[in-house]
């Protein structure tokens, strides 16, 4: 369920994809709201996809994106040997730790887009073979892509959620609201 985002001020473009970015981030938040680690561990149908995992996923998107804008290495590493990680808490992982860990990562997004010159700045791509070879996307791009990627998480985790109990979006945002 969509919730309103307030009008950026004028011509403030980064406060308009933050505030995209923001929103979205809130849906897989609210999915959460009320469970356990157990029950955000649930996979309640024929997809390997849980709420506990969605959420550590798309912190570590997030992060990995900026880090890369930046021309840095991402906080954690994926690859053959450890992607099966990537959609589920492991270890001492909690949801709690993983929602402090998305704020984190969310107000490093938040500076960062706001301390670049220009959302024209671009960066390399990483060298994989899904990426053109010597490819470069701008800052706007990256931006734009994470509010891509968290909103499909985000109906993903709508899904997950109501066939786990039932409870809607709608019922979510009341229940955020109090």
């Amino acid at each position: 369920m969509a919730t309103h985002v307030p009008s950026e001020e004028y011509g403030d473009e980064r406060g308009a994809l933050l505030a995209f970015l923001e929103e979205q981030r809130g849906g897989i938040r609210r999915s959460l709201l009320g469970l356990t680690d157990e029950q955000a561990a649930a996979r309640p149908s024929a997809s390997e996809l849980c709420l506990g995992g969605l959420l550590k996923h798309v912190a570590e998107v997030e992060q990995s994106w900026i880090a890369r804008a930046r021309g840095e290495e991402p906080a954690v590493h994926r690859d053959p040997s450890n992607w099966h990680e990537c959609f589920a808490l492991v270890g001492d992982e909690s949801v709690e730790s993983q929602l402090a860990y998305w704020e984190k990562v969310a107000a490093e997004t938040e500076a960062f887009a706001r301390s670049v010159p220009s959302l024209d700045d671009t960066f390399p791509l990483p060298d994989q073979p899904w990426f053109p070879p010597e490819g470069r996307v701008s800052v706007r791009w990256v931006l734009l892509h994470l509010i891509r990627e968290t909103a499909r998480h985000a109906g993903h985790a709508d899904i997950i959620r109501e066939s786990l109990d039932g409870k809607t979006a709608f019922e979510l945002v009341a229940l955020a609201a109090k």
